[in-house]
């Protein structure tokens, strides 16, 4: 493996683990306002957290959700054309950088600059997207 090659694997892997940390501060938002007994049972009474701060990791979640197919199969793709290079990797740097920024800017309720950090993951994926092209 090259050395983009490994540095884009290395964002692939961040990625993931960042998935993985939206889906715990969702989970420990709805625990600490549910219970642990609603999140270990199969939540059949359609409870939902209402409190401002599980709300927004729920959101942010699916906010990250959105864009991240996209980054992996950006990120893959640039793999395996031999081009995680360059702006490629620019581009996926800007993108986890973003979105790494975009949490707490989400769950503390900052308006404007969290929408700042999504234009420049948005711009990160867009300079992936031209890589590949190129």
């Amino acid at each position: 493996m090259t050395q983009p090659n490994s540095e884009m694997a290395l964002w692939i892997v961040a990625a993931v683990f960042l998935l993985g940390l939206h889906i715990a501060l969702q989970a420990i938002g709805a625990t600490v306002e549910l219970g642990s007994r609603w999140n270990a049972g199969p939540r059949d009474e359609g409870l939902r957290p209402e409190s401002r701060l599980a709300g927004r990791a729920e959101r942010a979640l699916r906010n990250y959700l959105e864009t991240f197919p996209a980054f992996g199969l950006l990120a893959v793709t640039l793999i395996a054309l031999g081009r995680a290079d360059g702006l490629g990797l620019a581009g996926a740097t800007i993108w986890i950088g973003a979105r790494i920024v975009y949490i707490p800017l989400y769950l503390a309720g900052i308006p404007y600059i969290r929408s700042l950090a999504w234009i420049f993951a948005a711009i990160g994926l867009v300079m992936m997207a031209a890589r590949v092209l190129s």
